[in-house]
């Protein structure tokens, strides 16, 4: 007996006809189906001011800023927000920056992982939980004083203004249903 043959209730050999299985789609083909589902507005069209000055207030944020703790901070408010959209591109450019796998695997538990953050990266990580999440206590002092102890005030300003860009792009995205794995900065 072999693959193609199965006993049956008298425990005779009985040809067995396999179903065709149907290939798995692949990431294009998942993120194009999912794309033609979504029917929510295109924010970039249809508010061309306020997406300019998010784009802007954003550039802003980053300027001068380590370009891997800009993307560590963007992931991690993107987890906290459920933003599937930000957190896959984010991620795709934390790598492309020379970013760990191991890294970006650990960032959601940072704080079990935190020899695998400087004290700076683990500061702003902390601060970006606390502004994130910022109605369940604030930003509690000692979180804020941390954070005060690796940044200077330009520096800890632009940190903060990047926590509160890439919670506006995550609203964004959430709200208009953008899709995960189509990077529309590329149109």
């Amino acid at each position: 007996m072999d693959e193609t043959t199965a006993l049956d209730a008298t425990n005779t050999p009985r040809a067995v006809i396999a179903a065709p299985v149907a290939p798995a789609p692949t990431a294009a083909d998942a993120i194009a189906a999912a794309d033609a589902q979504r029917t929510r507005l295109d924010f970039a069209k249809s508010a061309p001011k306020a997406f300019r000055a998010l784009i802007g207030f954003d550039a802003a944020a980053r300027e001068g800023l380590d370009p891997a703790l800009v993307e560590l901070i963007q992931i991690r408010a993107s987890h906290l927000n459920h933003c599937a959209y930000c957190l896959h591109m984010h991620t795709n450019d934390a790598r492309k920056a020379g970013e760990s796998e191991d890294r970006l695997h650990l960032v959601a538990l940072w704080g079990e992982a935190r020899h695998f953050y400087t004290p700076k990266e683990q500061a702003a990580l902390a601060l970006t939980e606390a502004l994130t999440l910022v109605a369940d206590a604030g930003v509690p002092d000692d979180v804020y004083a941390e954070a005060a102890a690796h940044f200077e005030d330009r520096e800890l300003a632009q940190v903060i203004g990047l926590i509160c860009t890439i919670n506006t792009w995550n609203r964004v995205a959430l709200a208009t249903a953008k899709v995960a794995g189509k990077d529309e900065r590329r149109r």
